[in-house]
């Protein structure tokens, strides 16, 4: 799938940051695009269907629907996802069962529901995962539990279908949007603990995914990123301890001082 021009793609979370300057530099490629999201709206030219794709009854439907709408489907980007804090040492609630949902179930309700799709035209999928499905942070249990969990998920389905469509993850950094929002009104701001990324830098690794001659398994969408997987997946000690030494300051600095959802870590460290 070298060319976008002309392909029949699907995009989920088409209202979102990625997704609204995913589907812009889509159309720009000369693809057709349907959109699913919560909220029917038009992005671009494109239609979006909405759809809560953690409701396993409801997504057949809606994929059926954009499928119908595209006349076949190319490319599946499951794009969609949440974030917000969850420390690890304390029971998971509404907002760590959410963002598996979304994350996670939402993505395998979406490509279970295209696969037959996918495999009539030997199309792609391509999954947005995290730097942090492999460099996890602490009081974000939740989101890289999730992100890592997609990964394992897309591991799985490469090796059942991967004979007829690719299958490829793609690893962001921190990209300035909404999705952090839950995490620094809690006082868990990622500033200073992971680096920010331009959006436009993201979409240009998942289309660079969707239309090299093989589908990539692994897309990090920067040089450093790159160097972080390779020392994550090799050397996980080594990256822990820059991680702790990174909060360590943090908690020194008194950065974390207004954060509840923190008070573990503070007690721990004599605060």
């Amino acid at each position: 799938m070298s060319t976008l021009n002309g392909r029949r793609v699907i995009v989920t979370g088409a209202n979102g940051t990625f997704g609204r300057l995913l589907v812009a530099r889509l159309e720009l490629a000369g693809a057709r695009v349907v959109g699913l999201d919560l909220r029917a709206d038009t992005v671009g030219t494109s239609p979006v269907i909405a759809c809560d794709l953690t409701d396993g009854a409801a997504v057949p439907g809606a994929v059926a629907q954009a499928v119908e709408t595209l006349g076949g489907l190319d490319l599946l980007i499951n794009n969609a996802g949440v974030g917000g804090p969850a420390p690890a040492e304390l029971p998971p609630g509404d907002a760590a069962r959410r963002q598996l949902d979304v994350n996670l179930m939402a993505a395998w309700h979406t490509t279970a529901a295209a696969v037959p799709a996918l495999e009539r035209s030997r199309g792609r999928v391509v999954f947005v995962s995290s730097r942090m499905a492999l460099l996890p942070l602490p009081l974000a249990a939740a989101y890289g539990v999730s992100k890592r969990a997609l990964v394992a998920y897309a591991d799985a389905l490469r090796l059942e279908v991967g004979t007829h469509i690719g299958v490829s993850v793609v690893y962001p950094s921190m990209v300035a949007s909404p999705i952090h929002d839950a995490s620094a009104q809690a006082g868990l701001s990622l500033q200073g603990v992971s680096r920010y990324e331009p959006v436009e830098g993201v979409v240009a690794a998942i289309l660079r995914a969707a239309t090299a001659r093989k589908a990539p398994r692994d897309v990090a969408t920067t040089g450093r990123g790159r160097f972080e997987l390779l020392l994550a997946r090799h050397l996980p000690s080594v990256t822990g301890a820059i991680v702790r030494r990174t909060i360590a300051k943090r908690l020194a600095a008194g950065d974390l001082d207004q954060a509840p959802l923190a008070a573990g870590m503070r007690r721990r460290a004599g605060r």
